[in-house]
């Protein structure tokens, strides 16, 4: 049911209220403010609630009470903190020793300070809204709320991972649902330290709150003849019995699935068209009715370019047809002046899409501010986070919603992935090609259809091409790997697991009523189950646990998390088919299916084995993720170097959300059939075509990207992606992903470190230049270069052909080249070298950074010897943390820590007493400590001479 506008219900509790106003409550943890209310949706509460030194609850409602509902997103707080409440004139102030908070007793706004009373951040005049909605026989609100601009040097990070390639948000719009390569996350961080966390799982928007136009209701349209009120759709096929149609288009919406026609076409395309090899021209002219920056949206299946007034705005871009994409791109056009458009499509076989919608001008000083907008709350509902830098705020953000737990250790390590290995043969022999060979691997993975073709949901392998799973399970750990087994919350109606979630009312009946069938075979009948029932969610687990976890199965990837039961539905469709759910209507529910689905697996494995780490990996995600040891991936994307790029971008925003493992498939998914038709050339005459060398190259430097990210992992549709199906040994693509699969092992003493830094520092691995160089503005809008950790920066490379590519150092250090140990200086941007096999690598002055041995899996051998690398110029410190790998007993203490500090004035490294212990720590060990500096460069090298230090876990001062 769609939402609909209710005000009568209110009028009551609004005459009451008009009576009162401007008093306020001590509460036990903050204050509430009556405000007196102007009409029915004026806010009437206000209530500030003290959740730590730095954080601060803010609730505001029309209604008499606050409702009562528990935050998915955050989590119970434990500790108490101490507050003050004064009262000064019109305002009442909660004040920690860190911050205040302080609401006007007239309008409720909110404003917030410093302890020494410099704003922070403030509530905009008549920022705040309420439209009162009502959904399936539940009431709520529709909201906006809007804070004022903290300056124009201000920027914003978070908000999830999407695909638009936007880095930095500060005056941009974002919508915020799940979809297959897009994961939302209501939590913004500003470069000015201090985050806001929108607790509401309804569909959101950062920024502007409407949603995108059709380009009729912004612009008078001419056709290509000059005719107002359309523009010309020209559709040339590929077939020669069949004739070019040319058509009026008063929108380009071909953007959903028919739910009338049984979803077989797309809506407003002419049905009859053969689309696959065909051309599509849409052209014509538009006309303004006002001047500035006007926002499109485009959606795109297929190849397709855009040209406003002759200028190509949007180059050639690329997404399969069963998976579009959205990008973003925006035009200055001045009022009453025609300018020519023209959209270039070329659409793939099959069902394919398009789009072009629009947002008319928004004043510079509007759309600068942060605001947030709800579909469906109770409330205005948001959690501001203070802090000391954009770490601190994150670690307030991880207060709220959990601690993101230690990673197994051999999630650290490389991941082997293809869709997919459809038998136990191929799955055995890929791993042990992997030992024969002597290429890394910890992880090797079964995706979707291990089951008979018609029983998806059944939790069983598919006897004729996987006899014998737990043998093969064993098979797998004696060849030391691991293995991750895809898992859907998705169920046949014919399985008995199906029924059995069904006979209790557990299942999403939308899909099963209009008979919505899938892809595979000839199409089966199922759905998805209501993670949002806590007792369904143990069913789901419970089922789980009888047919998988005996296998001993050590990784669970959760696919389809979004909940994806049909691709390119609208909206409203998409709601229908997943709700309404246990807690109510999914219009209010609809963000966070993920976050309850990981909950159900996190849950039961500890309930069931305790002491064993979990592993899981979801394709989408909410707040609150990673207490659930839970690493999201970006989905499908597509083959294409704009794809690589705007992976760069995505995983630093989401990591900037405060959920630190992200992965992607290296290489991406989808596959372009030019690049198909090169390894089908090559396999039948050994040919390397144009482009079947591009997908080599391109291949090796999303590989040299991947090295570097929280997870290493390659996964993706034909052709195969093993190193040896894309190159053979001796070629520069071979080589390249073989040298940084090692050195991804020979770091594992660093990220392993930055690991268990996630746990007790709140850490994030995989970090934004502004992170570390707050101070220095030229990194605001660097998107596609990062931190891993606190000493290494990538410059991954993203255009075929590119043998170098500008690199911007940092002003607050100098750098060090990995690769050469030549010395640069900080605060200047320089093209720099990137030769086919190596990505532009540099180290900062003053990391210490510790590699182990050469390994072909994370825990082959223990690092009892580390080539401790430190880099001068600067004092540095670093801390190496160990502990079993595998089990909790860190939350127990049950670790070590050995701290490095350098002192550059003296020359001097201090490696520090050990503290801790754990079952099989290494009591002695040898550090091979190499000095790098201005007069001695260094390059990376195991075998490098330095300072020999005999280390049995008391401390030792190392002159350099």
């Amino acid at each position: 049911m769609k939402l609909k506008n209710t005000s009568v219900y209110l009028l009551a509790g609004w005459m009451l209220a008009a009576c009162s106003g401007g008093g306020f409550q001590k509460t036990e943890n903050g204050v509430v403010v009556e405000v007196k209310q102007q009409q029915p949706t004026d806010v009437r509460k206000v209530r500030l609630e003290v959740m730590g030194e730095k954080l601060i609850h803010v609730s505001a409602t029309p209604e008499k009470e606050f409702s009562k509902e528990q935050s998915l997103i955050v989590i119970p707080q434990q500790n108490k903190t101490d507050f003050k409440v004064e009262e000064q004139g019109d305002e009442v102030t909660v004040k920690t020793s860190e911050l205040c908070a302080i609401v006007s007793k007239t309008t409720g706004e909110v404003r917030f300070t410093d302890a020494d009373g410099k704003q922070i951040l403030a509530e905009d005049s008549d920022g705040r809204t309420f439209t009162p909605v009502e959904v399936e026989g539940t009431k709520g609100y529709t909201v906006r709320q809007v804070f004022q601009s903290a300056g124009n040097d201000e920027a914003f990070y978070g908000l999830g991972q999407h695909q638009a390639d936007e880095f930095n948000y500060k005056g941009k719009n974002e919508e915020l649902f799940q979809y297959n390569t897009k994961v939302s996350v209501p939590f913004i961080v500003s470069n000015k330290n201090y985050g806001v966390l929108w607790d509401s799982y309804s569909l959101c928007r950062f920024g502007d709150p409407r949603d995108y136009s059709q380009l009729g209701d912004v612009f008078k349209l001419y056709d290509k003849e000059g005719k107002e009120g359309a523009l010309t759709g020209t559709y040339i096929p590929g077939k020669k019995d069949v004739e070019t149609l040319v058509r009026r288009e008063d929108s380009l919406y071909f953007e959903h699935l028919d739910r009338a026609a049984h979803l077989s076409k797309v809506v407003n395309l002419p049905a009859e068209f053969p689309f696959g090899g065909s051309d599509v021209v849409y052209e014509g002219e538009i006309e303004p009715a006002e001047s500035g920056l006007f926002r499109f949206i485009l959606y795109y299946a297929g190849y397709m370019k855009v040209y406003i007034d002759n200028e190509l705005v949007v180059p050639e871009r690329w997404r399969t047809a069963w998976n579009p994409n959205s990008y973003k791109f925006a035009v200055n056009l001045e009022a009453g002046k025609r300018v020519p458009l023209k959209i270039e499509w070329k659409p793939d076989a099959g069902v394919s899409y398009c789009g072009l919608r629009v947002l008319s001008p928004v004043a510079d000083e509007e759309q600068n501010k942060l605001s947030w907008w709800g579909e469906m709350q109770n409330e205005i509902d948001y959690y501001f986070v203070y802090g000391d830098d954009m770490d601190d705020v994150i670690s307030g953000y991880r207060t709220l919603t959990g601690k993101s737990q230690i990673m197994p250790k051999w999630a650290m390590g490389y991941w082997q992935s293809r869709e997919k290995y459809n038998t136990r043969e191929e799955v055995l022999s890929t791993l042990k090609e992997f030992r024969e060979r002597q290429i890394p691997i910890d992880n090797i993975v079964i995706d979707w259809l291990h089951w008979e073709q018609d029983s998806w949901g059944s939790h069983e392998f598919d006897p004729e091409r996987f006899p014998d799973p737990k043998g093969m399970v064993d098979s797998i750990h004696a060849m030391n790997g691991r293995l991750m087994i895809s898992v859907w919350p998705k169920f046949y109606a014919t399985t008995d697991h199906f029924k059995e979630f069904d006979e209790k009312g557990w299942m999403y009946q939308q899909a099963i009523r209009d008979s919505i069938k899938d892809w595979v075979g000839p199409g089966y009948l199922g759905s998805f189950y209501d993670a949002y029932d806590a007792d369904a969610r143990k069913l789901f687990w419970k089922q789980m646990q009888d047919h998988y976890y005996p296998l001993g199965i050590d990784a669970w990837w959760m696919d389809a998390s979004e909940p994806n039961i049909r691709d390119c539905t609208d909206l409203q469709y998409r709601k229908d088919l997943c709700g309404p759910t246990a807690l109510g209507p999914s219009a209010k529910f609809f963000n966070a299916y993920a976050l309850m689905n990981a909950e159900a697996i996190y849950d039961g494995q500890r309930g069931v084995e305790p002491d064993k780490r979990v592993f899981l990996l979801t394709r989408s995600g909410f707040a609150g993720l990673q207490r659930y040891s839970t690493a999201t991936w970006s989905g499908d994307i597509a083959t294409r170097w704009e794809d690589m790029k705007a992976q760069i971008s995505a995983g630093l925003n989401f990591a900037v959300s405060g959920i630190p493992y992200w992965t992607m498939d290296i290489g991406g998914f989808c596959v372009e059939n030019r690049y198909v038709a090169g390894q089908m050339e090559f396999n039948k005459t050994g040919r390397e075509n144009a482009d079947y060398k591009e997908w080599r190259e391109l291949n090796t430097r999303w590989y040299q990207f991947g090295a570097f990210c929280p997870l290493f992992r390659a996964h993706g549709q034909y052709p195969y992606r093993e190193v040896w199906n894309i190159a053979p040994a001796g070629h520069p693509c071979y080589n390249s992903i073989v040298y940084y699969t090692k050195l991804r092992y020979n770091m594992m003493p660093y990220i392993y470190s930055l690991a268990g830094m996630t746990y007790f520092n709140d850490y994030t691995i995989m970090r934004p230049l502004v992170m570390d160089f707050t101070a220095d503005a030229n990194v605001n809008n660097i998107g596609d270069q990062f931190m891993f950790g606190s000493a290494l920066m990538v410059a991954p490379v993203y255009e075929y052909g590119a043998r170098s590519r500008e690199v911007y150092f940092p002003a607050s250090c100098g750098w060090y080249d990995f690769y050469s140990g030549k010395y640069v200086d900080g605060g200047q941007k320089l093209t720099v070298d990137a030769p086919y096999e190596r990505i532009p690598l540099y180290v900062c002055e003053g990391a210490i950074v510790p590699y182990g041995p050469d390994m072909q899996y994370s825990d082959e051998k223990p690092a009892s010897e580390i080539t401790l690398y430190v880099y001068t110029g600067k004092d540095g410190a670093f801390t190496l943390y160990e502990d079993e790998g595998v089990n909790y007993n860190y939350e127990k203490g049950q670790y070590a820590t050995i701290p490095f500090a350098y002192n550059d004035a003296e020359g001097t490294l201090v490696i520090g007493d050990r503290t801790g212990d754990f079952p099989g720590m290494l009591k002695e060990r040898t550090f091979n400590v190499v000095k790098v500096s201005k007069d001695q460069p260094q390059p990376f090298d195991l075998k490098a001479k330095g300072t020999t230090v005999k280390y049995d876990g008391k401390a030792q001062t190392v002159k350099l």
